[in-house]
Parts: C-alpha cells; structure tokens; sequence
C-alpha cells in the first residue's frame, strides 16, 4: 500500500465523519474547512443541498489580517453564529471537516456556542435521553436496581481478605458470647 499524505489521511476521516453527520432542515450541517493562512465555516442543509450561512477570513473585513490563528478562527465562530440566527438557525450539527477537535477548530465551534447556537445542549440525541430522563416519575427511578460495578484486579483481593477477616471475627465473638450467656444463668 502506498503511503498517504496528510491531506489524504483527513479526507478519509472526513468521509467517514460525513457517514454518520448528515445536516438536515431542522438542524443543518456547521462545516468547517482550514486551510495554512484562511479558516473558512458554512452552514449547509444536505436536504435540500443549499448553504444557509457562510464566513471565512477571507471577506473584507479581516483585509490584512491573518487568518491562520485561534483569534480569527474564534472571531469567524461568531460570525457564523450571527449568521445563522439571522437564516433562522438555532440548532447545528459540527462537522469537523476531518481535522482534529484542536487549536483553530475548537476555537471556532466553542465561539460559535458561545454566540449562541446551540444553546439546548448541543447534541440532538443527548438531549433527547435527558428529556426521556426528566420526564420519567422520580418512583420508577428508585425502582431500577443500581448496577454492580466491575471488580478490578486490585479490588478483588482486598475485599476476599477484608471478608476473611470479619468471618474470623464473628468466629471469635461466638465462643465468648457462649460463655458469657453461661455466666448470666
């Protein structure tokens, strides 16, 4: 197999990413793309296939800045977001476009949450567990029996000595408790 470039590697990623993160019309897809100098966003609704929202350090107003850093890749999350909410976007799906949850990419979707997109918790999925979880009656939680955890190698033989040792101790309280129920007659 030939060997890759970096550029091939994260390609592949992104298309394994792209598997699983389908943007839709509820929640449309933040797409971000990176490059050395340029950090670019958009927001796309893979349903219809139309971008809703688009900024890049590439507009007017970064002229003569660089956009190769965390300070313009946090000022283009804010950008978006306000974007967004201006197309009527509140929740999105990040796609990170293959690259690694780091540096300008975090920097980025992190300012665009605190710009306010999603601002219900992010994750669809989760937060639908937690709003099935709210709305279960607090009865049926003290109901569900708890799980036993895993014992760890270490764990094992600490318990197995500490049980030997209260099995010793109740062997020694019997005799004495014989003797002394003998007395009291």
């Amino acid at each position: 197999m030939a060997n890759k470039s970096r550029a091939d590697v994260r390609r592949s990623v992104h298309t394994r990413i792209r598997k699983k993160v389908k943007g839709t019309t509820e929640r449309p897809r933040l797409a971000i793309y990176r490059s050395t100098n340029h950090i670019y966003a958009q927001i796309i609704d893979d349903v219809s296939g139309k971008t809703l929202a688009s900024a890049s350090t590439l507009e007017k107003a970064f002229k003569g800045k660089t956009g190769g850093n965390v300070g313009a890749a946090e000022a283009i999350g804010k950008m978006i977001a306000e974007r967004a909410k201006g197309a009527g976007v509140e929740e999105v799906v990040f796609d990170r476009g293959g690259y690694v949850y780091h540096g300008r990419v975090k920097a980025l979707i992190d300012a665009s949450r605190e710009a306010g997109l999603n601002k219900n918790g992010g994750n669809g999925a989760a937060a639908k567990k937690s709003d099935a979880k709210a709305e279960a009656p607090a009865e049926e939680k003290a109901e569900a029996p708890k799980k036993a955890k895993k014992k760890t190698k270490a764990e094992a033989p600490k318990k197995e000595k500490k049980a030997k040792k209260e099995e010793k101790a109740e062997a020694e309280e019997t005799p004495a408790e014989e003797s002394a129920k003998s007395e009291e007659e």
